[in-house]
């Protein structure tokens, strides 16, 4: 019943807009499955072929720089002070190691967020706060969303490709295995990135 139902779903035109929402929900909400959507649709794709693996990467690709885009957008029109959950002593510590951060590294605090999706929010919004040029940041944005996009979808392909049990067992275990190296990334990168920003 489950096969027949994520069958369904992988040829069903509405699969890619699914895969749209719900990745570009997750640049504002780290609660939707946004990583866990695209893994699943890769996995998908290399056991059923449909949806087409390059447009599980391009549509995650497009939803990503289009939500982190917006939170760009928030904080350089709003800032980092309208509402009550930005001024909670969390949030202020993340603003502040944000902007510490993409003062001396733009590129590379900004890349690797996109990994880590609490640090994602508080870098877009503080990069849009601290009017980084809309053009530089969009492009290394794109980037790091097709960067993104291309690793989640590969685990699930990788996944499905090795593993006998059709499309059942391929989506939950590369599920559970993007979850488990996403876990290892956020501990590495986030390690790295709290060291302090290098002396001028």
């Amino acid at each position: 019943m489950l096969e027949d139902l994520l069958t369904a779903v992988a040829a069903s035109p509405w699969a890619l807009p699914l895969l749209f929402a719900l990745v570009l929900g997750d640049a504002f909400l780290v609660v939707v499955p946004g990583e866990a959507a695209v893994t699943a649709f890769g996995a998908l794709a290399a056991a059923q072929g449909e949806p087409p693996l390059w447009a599980v990467v391009a549509v995650a690709a497009v939803a990503a720089t289009i939500g982190d885009a917006a939170c760009y957008l928030v904080g350089r029109t709003i800032g980092l002070e309208r509402w009550r959950w930005m001024r909670t002593p969390r949030v202020r510590a993340a603003f502040a190691w944000s902007r510490a951060r993409l003062e001396r590294r733009a590129a590379l605090v900004l890349f690797t967020a996109r990994f880590i999706p609490f640090a994602r929010l508080a870098v877009n919004l503080t990069a849009g706060a601290s009017r980084i040029p809309a053009p530089r940041y969009v492009a290394i944005a794109a980037g790091a969303a097709l960067a993104w996009a291309g690793y989640q979808a590969f685990i699930g392909a990788a996944v499905a490709a090795l593993l006998p049990g059709g499309p059942v067992v391929a989506v939950v275990v590369s599920i559970a295995l993007a979850v488990g190296l996403g876990i290892a990334i956020d501990a590495v990168l986030a390690r790295r990135l709290r060291r302090p920003p290098a002396a001028e």
